[in-house]
C-alpha cells in the first residue's frame, strides 16, 4: 500500500462519507466532482478495496469504508488543532479557540461572555460547538467544553462553576386556557413537552423523577433549543432553565417548589494547554461568567 497519501484524500473521503454523493461532497470541500472521484480512486487503489457502492439513494459505504471511518475522523481533528496552534503562537491573546457547549448553553448562556471577552481581546477567534455530544478533549476535538458531568481523565484540568437549576415552566397564555397544575399527579392532564430519544444522561435524569418520560410527552424532540422553542411558543409544560425563564415576562414557573434536576456545570480542557495565554484567557472567562450565571439564577 502507498505510504504516501496526503490529508487531503481523507478529507474527500469524509466528505463523501457524509454527503453521501461525489456531488455533494464536491459542493461541501469547494472543489469539482472529477476531483472528489479521483480522490476515492486513489484511495481505493492504496487500500485494494472498493468503498463505495453505487445505490438509487446516492453512495453506500463498504465494510472498509465503515472501518476507516473513525481514524479519518481522528486526522481531521488532529488537523483542525494543528491549524489552531499554527495560527496562534506568540504570547498575545490572538488566534483561535475551540470551544464546545450543549445547544441551550451555547445559544442562550454563552453569547454575551463571548462578546465582553472580544471585547478585551479582539484578537481572539472562537469556534462555539453547539452540541449535546460530549467532545474529546483529549483527541483536541475541541480546546475547551462546558460539561454538565465532572469530567473523570487524569489529563484534563475542570473547575466547577455552580449548579444551573432547571425547572417546568409554560407560557401564561397556555395555562390561562388549561390551568396551573397544582401537584405533580396534575401533570398528566397537560400537553409536556419533553425528549423522544432515551441518552444516558436523560436516563439518569429520569430516574430521580420517573413521570418524565417519553411516553408522557405530547410534543417530543431531541433538540433542547427545540424543546425551549415549544415552551416559548405556548405549546405546553416543559423543563427549562430557571435563569433562562426569567428573561421572558411570559414563561410561568410550574411548581415551583419542585426541581426537575440541578445541572452541575464544569469548565475543562486539556491539562497541555494550560500555559497556553489564549486558552487560560478564554478558560478563566467562561468560569468567570458562567459562575456569574450560576449566583445570577440563585439570586
Amino acid at each position: 500500500m502507498a505510504s504516501d497519501l496526503n490529508w487531503e484524500l481523507y478529507r474527500t473521503f469524509l466528505a463523501v462519507l457524509t454527503e453521501g454523493s461525489l456531488s455533494g461532497a464536491a459542493r461541501a470541500l469547494g472543489i469539482t466532482q472529477p476531483t472528489v472521484g479521483r480522490h476515492i480512486a486513489q484511495l481505493e487503489a492504496a487500500f485494494g478495496q472498493t468503498l463505495f457502492t453505487r445505490s438509487q439513494t446516492g453512495l453506500l459505504p463498504t465494510e472498509a469504508a465503515a472501518a476507516l471511518r473513525g481514524f479519518a475522523q481522528t486526522m481531521r481533528t488532529t488537523a483542525a488543532a494543528l491549524e489552531r496552534a499554527a495560527a496562534s503562537q506568540g504570547a498575545a491573546l490572538a488566534g483561535v479557540v475551540r470551544i464546545s457547549a450543549s445547544e441551550v448553553v451555547a445559544v442562550e448562556v454563552l453569547p454575551p461572555i463571548l462578546a465582553s471577552l472580544r471585547r478585551s481581546a479582539p484578537g481572539l477567534v472562537i469556534e462555539l460547538v453547539a452540541t449535546n455530544r460530549v467532545q474529546d478533549l483529549l483527541q483536541r476535538e475541541v480546546d475547551i467544553a462546558v460539561r454538565m458531568t465532572e469530567p473523570q481523565q487524569d489529563m484534563l484540568i475542570a473547575r466547577r462553576v455552580g449548579a444551573i437549576e432547571v425547572g417546568l415552566h409554560a407560557r401564561d397564555d397556555y395555562l390561562l386556557a388549561h390551568g396551573t397544575p397544582k401537584t405533580t399527579a396534575a401533570l398528566a392532564q397537560h400537553a409536556l413537552i419533553g425528549f423522544d430519544r432515551v441518552t444516558p444522561f436523560v436516563r439518569g435524569a429520569t430516574k430521580k423523577w420517573p413521570l418524565w418520560r417519553r411516553e408522557a410527552f405530547a410534543l417530543r424532540a431531541d433538540s433542547d433549543l427545540a424543546q425551549l422553542a415549544m415552551i416559548r411558543a405556548g405549546c405546553g409544560i416543559g423543563a427549562c432553565q430557571v435563569a433562562i425563564a426569567r428573561r421572558d415576562a411570559r414563561l410561568v414557573r410550574v411548581l415551583p417548589e419542585l426541581r426537575v434536576i440541578d445541572l452541575q456545570t464544569w469548565v475543562t480542557m486539556h491539562e497541555d494547554l494550560r500555559s497556553n495565554p489564549r486558552c487560560k484567557a478564554v478558560f478563566d472567562a467562561l468560569v468567570r461568567g458562567l459562575a456569574a450565571y450560576v449566583e445570577g439564577a440563585a439570586g
